[in-house]
């Protein structure tokens, strides 16, 4: 794994976590201690059902810290426990605090978010588009993510500059026109990092030291790379054949403003209440970091600047998600309640998420969850079905377009792409899931009573497709 993802909803994060709450004892008022109970038998029941060598929860609501504690090995190895001062790698979590530092310097009058990127990067082949600052920010900029590229497995190790970097993914076309559409890419934050260098003079890592770390007594977050000594600093690991082993190599050069980051479970939360309590950026700017912009092709925009927002039961959240070899971790914030989670794991991959939503669901007394509930079937007829049967040009990650079908089989409609057959379960107007992919979605457009495109929404990875000729 080495693509620093915000990890929303991607189907190989949603393992089932083996606890039983009844919905009617979640519903009642539960005690504190109860509480506590519940979320560390969601840690236990992922450490073993994952497996996961180790995890860190906080649970903060208001003035009381609910859970700050570590489960399992911080290093499996060496059979040291995992703390609550155990430090992660955050992977895109990351993403925030570059869009943070972004937002300071447009503050400042040293950026403007409608500034052409050919202003920073005057070498770079924008097509004939332009490809403004926010269009990074918010991954509407249609360039393609570098790991997604193929050729990225072959350099993850490498310590590679800049330009050796950017000119991969230099190459290749854009996945669509700025500002039409949204496909979460490391590349754009990745230039966002060196659009800071190149601003402040300093080294990304450098530059947020001293502007936000330091300011806000982040002491335990660094930019991580290898070679230095971080106290407290977790091993990461994958597994294999249902056994834990040591994660593969990154140069964590690579990651760079995309990823790079990492931290402990308290300083994430103070991180956040500093950020959403107006001590990082203005109360202007981070409504712009939390609100998701409105493309021009009108398609569900999901994110923000570094921050995605959602709702849980009803309540106003905001987070992220990231992962990177060895690490999964999640932390999101629920401005309303005055309610912050963070969970960090050192096995990718671990349910980081699934545990953060259930923990706040233990918290804000709603029924948990286990795992994506089957979304409830809308049946059509074959003339409905008709509408959306076709050939499709489906654009792929590196800009490069593929075919794919929508036919009707036996009843079902059945999208085929990439040698992969799923069946569509019609949800909405339009809308349909994708049976055994939890959290997928297909949305088609319509034009004169006939599906003309479809969005292949795989959380933060949605996929275009138009329809064509007919044969």
């Amino acid at each position: 794994m080495f693509d620093f993802r915000a990890v929303r909803f991607p189907a190989v994060f949603t393992a089932t976590l083996l606890v039983t709450v009844s919905s009617a004892s979640a519903a009642q008022k539960t005690s504190r201690a109860a509480i506590v109970s519940q979320i560390d038998s969601l840690a236990t029941a992922a450490l073993r059902n994952g497996p996961v060598a180790g995890m860190s929860i906080a649970v903060v609501k208001g003035r009381d810290t609910v859970v700050m504690k570590g489960y399992g090995l911080a290093d499996v190895e060496n059979d040291v426990p995992a703390t609550a001062s155990t430090v992660y790698r955050i992977g895109s979590i990351t993403k925030q605090f570059t869009s943070a530092a972004v937002m300071q310097l447009v503050e400042q009058g040293k950026v403007n978010l409608d500034d052409d990127i050919t202003k920073y990067f005057p070498n770079f082949p924008t097509r004939g588009q332009h490809i403004l600052v926010r269009h990074l920010l918010n991954h509407t900029s249609g360039i393609p993510s570098y790991t997604d590229i193929p050729g990225f497995g072959r350099v993850i190790t490498l310590d590679l500059p800049h330009d050796s970097l950017l000119a991969m993914v230099g190459r290749d076309s854009l996945m669509f026109a700025p500002g039409s559409g949204f496909y979460y890419n490391n590349s754009g934050y990745y230039m966002l990092g060196v659009l800071i260098e190149q601003v402040t003079g300093q080294k990304y890592g450098d530059y947020l030291a001293q502007h936000l770390f330091e300011p806000l007594g982040l002491h335990s977050t660094y930019y991580c790379a290898t070679a230095p000594l971080i106290k407290h600093r977790a091993q990461g690991y994958a597994t294999d054949h249902g056994k834990l082993v040591n994660a593969s190599y990154i140069d964590m050069g690579l990651p760079f403003a995309a990823g790079s980051l990492c931290s402990t479970v308290g300083d994430l939360v103070k991180w956040e209440h500093a950020l959403f309590s107006g001590k990082v950026v203005s109360q202007q700017s981070l409504a712009q970091m939390t609100t998701p912009a409105k493309l021009t092709s009108n398609r569900p925009m999901p994110y923000g600047f570094g921050l995605a927002p959602d709702t849980v039961g009803g309540h106003r959240n905001v987070g992220h998600g990231g992962g990177i070899n060895g690490f999964i971790s999640h932390e999101e914030i629920y401005p309303d309640d005055s309610l912050t989670v963070v969970v960090l794991a050192n096995t990718g991959p671990a349910p980081s998420q699934a545990v953060a939503r259930n923990a706040a669901r233990l918290v804000l007394g709603l029924p948990l969850t286990n795992g994506p509930s089957a979304p409830k079937e809308i049946a059509l007829d074959s003339a409905q079905r008709a509408r959306y049967v076709g050939n499709y040009s489906l654009q792929n990650p590196d800009a490069s377009r593929i075919p794919a079908k929508v036919v009707d089989e036996n009843g079902h409609l059945v999208l085929e792409a990439r040698g992969q057959h799923g069946q569509l379960i019609a949800v909405g107007p339009d809308m349909f899931a994708v049976k055994g992919q939890p959290g997928a979605r297909v949305i088609f457009t319509m034009a004169n009573g006939r599906a003309s495109e479809f969005l292949l929404d795989q959380g933060m990875r949605p996929l275009a497709a138009t329809r064509v000729q007919d044969h």
